[in-house]
């Protein structure tokens, strides 16, 4: 890790734009040198979990109040933070950073590591890391607060910041919706957040002008059996094996009930049953990740989860009473950037940072965001959310190479460079805000 790192610095100059950069890109700048590197490194070091971001939720409270004109709201949603800044008449403008980490101890090789430890809201004690990279998230939304107090000659209207928590459990944005964000604070005519990749080059962005991340959805199936003998498994009906029946049967709801150009995934990511060798346990637990491109096939799969998952039950002869118990525990809907809004922002960033810092946007997985719960079509918000590179070339060349590989999201290795992350992230910010509230807006 220690090579890369060395690479890193080696070749930063690669992170900047090669068009010439919007003149507030010079003062985000400046500040990231001089305190929201600081701020940054505090935040990557103090990692909470999700609906615990207590200390994060408070530090970006503080940050925002220190932003001339903005009023503060905290414990939206939970731990959730809105911070309005109004300039006058025009439209409203709503801007996403998510603050949440994961239960994972870093191994990043930064020389700024988390060793922080939480109590989630399971009950578990675990280490903390943002491996996901929402600190650059956060660092950048107050740069960008920062930036618009300062430059409010260039907009008019209404930017309201919201700080929210639990992206990773796919609850927090639903959670602050139904605490009312967009009937205690100004409704926004357009939802806007990024989300830094570590598989884009940095100094890059990528926006979809359709659907930008797939549907999510957690589901667990307990499957009740009859506990017996390991000798005697006629007297009882094992979980594992019915368990193990259902797993292999889900597939088929993929390859042989889904066309073959409309994706879907159903992962088994947790099996647990038993606790020694010759003991047929009476329950097993599944716990099950579901990703669809659309609403209809992302039906269809919870659908067909439970249909699978009884009729197993039935086929191994468990009663009626005794079938598997199918729950979805969590789940975020499609996230669909809207297509006008995106063109638009696209064309804006594209002459604020230069058409090579612009990438055609790719869907290469099935990774979900509750960014979707902000911009439903029944809100009438509507929705841009965009990539932002995370990774200098020459790391992501060297790795094309055979060299050490891209650091991925949500592992222990994961790391981006946070500077131009966070540059990148709050002048390609700033930009859409100042064309959608600017003079000609």
């Amino acid at each position: 890790m220690r090579a890369i790192h060395v690479l890193l610095a080696a070749t930063a100059l690669i992170a900047a734009p090669a068009a010439a950069a919007p003149d507030y890109q010079a003062a985000i700048k400046a500040d990231y040198d001089q305190s929201l590197g600081k701020l940054f490194v505090w935040f990557h070091q103090n990692p909470e979990l999700s609906f615990k971001e207590v200390n994060t939720a408070a530090r970006m409270a503080k940050e925002l109040r220190a932003v001339p004109g903005m009023v503060v709201t905290e414990k939206v949603g939970g731990t959730g933070v809105v911070g309005v800044l109004a300039n006058g008449s025009g439209p409203t403008v709503m801007l996403r950073a998510d603050m949440d980490g994961l239960p994972i101890l870093e191994n990043s090789g930064v020389p700024y590591p988390s060793r922080a430890r939480q109590v989630g809201i399971d009950g578990v004690d675990s280490p903390v890391m943002h491996a996901c990279g929402h600190d650059t998230h956060i660092t950048a939304m107050v740069a960008t607060a920062r930036r618009l107090a300062a430059m409010k000659d260039r907009w008019h209207g209404t930017v309201v910041f919201v700080v929210q928590p639990a992206e990773e459990r796919v609850g927090g944005a639903d959670a602050m919706v139904k605490d009312g964000l967009y009937t205690r604070f100004p409704k926004p005519e357009y939802a806007l957040a990024f989300h830094v990749t570590s598989g884009l080059a940095s100094g890059k962005v990528s926006a979809s002008e359709g659907i930008q991340y797939s549907s999510a959805d957690s589901v667990d199936i307990t499957v009740r059996g009859v506990g017996t003998h390991g000798a005697s498994p006629n007297q009882g009906k094992d979980p594992v094996y019915i368990g193990s029946q259902i797993v292999i049967a889900l597939q088929g709801l993929i390859s042989r009930e889904r066309p073959p150009l409309k994706p879907g995934v159903i992962t088994v990511g947790s099996f647990h049953a038993g606790q020694k060798h010759n003991i047929i346990s009476d329950e097993a637990k599944l716990q099950i990740t579901v990703r669809a491109n659309d609403e209809q096939t992302r039906a269809e799969l919870l659908a067909g989860i439970k249909r699978i998952a009884e009729n197993v039950g039935r086929m191994n002869g468990l009663p009626e009473d005794r079938l598997p118990i199918v729950r979805n525990s969590e789940g975020t809907p499609t996230t669909i950037n809207d297509g006008a809004l995106a063109r638009r922002l696209n064309a804006t960033l594209t002459r604020e940072l230069g058409a090579a810092a612009v990438e055609p946007f790719v869907q290469e997985g099935m990774g979900a965001e509750d960014f979707a719960y902000f911009v439903q079509p029944e809100s009438g918000v509507k929705g841009y959310y965009f990539a932002v590179g995370g990774t200098p070339q020459a790391v992501i060349d060297a790795a094309a190479r055979g060299g050490p590989p891209i650091p991925p999201h949500h592992s222990p290795v994961f790391w981006v460079d946070p500077e131009p992350a966070i540059v990148t992230g709050a002048t390609a910010m700033t930009a859409a805000v100042i064309d959608l509230l600017g003079p000609s807006s």
